[in-house]
């Protein structure tokens, strides 16, 4: 098992340099994962910085590594952004997780009309919060270099909007365009939008292709809230070129 841990930072370390694994992160490599000296582990700042070492010693309050090699991965010059509805259950999440464990740069929560589930007052934050806490988790579990930051809720109005800096693609069963199609010859920043269990209402589907999104399909089936958003994201890293 590859065990990856993320601290704040990593400035100013260099091959021969003590890093400390603190906190929440400390206790589960030491209680759960069972990290014992003489291990090799990698440690991230989620960033685009790893470095790679041997465990020094290990509590439940600290974790310290000799570092052996550190690496530097740059942030993609075009982002790609997942635009996930609110969904029941834990499909929200499970997006959330596939998503990033697939590579995707950003991601926002949005209250589309069909979203049983509600993020209202205090709710909102604690919702963010607990994406941003999967992310992390996912990054962790997938080794990335780089994790991404889950926004505050955003309404359709936010989502339009986006549509000024970033091309749009809206995923609809219906559409006539085929991803691959979509993104042909596109550059710059590109962000999913998924909806909830009933999809997007007629009108969220007009004001967003008013705005400039791109309605898609993705294939010959409908997916899930759960899968679409991941299912994109892991076809663009074939069609960008992300993956080789």
């Amino acid at each position: 098992m590859a065990h990856f841990y993320l601290i704040d930072s990593l400035e100013g370390v260099t091959p021969g340099s003590l890093v400390r694994v603190e906190g929440a992160e400390a206790r589960h490599a030491s209680s759960v994962s069972r990290i014992r000296s003489g291990e090799t582990v990698s440690v991230g700042d989620g960033r685009g910085t790893v470095a790679r070492g041997v465990v020094n010693t290990a509590s439940a309050s600290a974790v310290s590594v000799r570092i052996g090699r550190i690496g530097s991965t740059p942030r993609p010059e075009a982002e790609i952004v997942l635009v996930q509805a609110l969904a029941k259950g834990d499909r929200d999440e499970l997006a959330v997780q596939a998503a990033t464990e697939l590579g995707v740069d950003r991601i926002i929560p949005w209250q589309a009309e069909r979203s049983i589930s509600r993020w209202t007052g205090p709710k909102a934050e604690k919702g963010r919060e607990r994406w941003q806490v999967i992310a992390r988790e996912a990054v962790k579990q997938s080794l990335r270099p780089w994790l991404p930051e889950v926004e505050p809720l955003a309404g359709r109005t936010e989502i339009e909007a986006l549509a000024a800096t970033t091309t749009l693609l809206v995923l609809e069963p219906t559409a006539e365009l085929g991803l691959a199609d979509a993104v042909r010859g596109v550059t710059g920043d590109l962000a999913v939008v998924v909806g909830p269990e009933g999809g997007l209402s007629e009108r969220e589907l007009a004001a967003l292709t008013a705005a400039g999104g791109r309605p898609v399909r993705l294939g010959p089936t409908v997916l899930r809230t759960s899968t679409a958003g991941p299912a994109a994201i892991a076809a663009l890293g074939v069609l960008l070129g992300r993956w080789d």
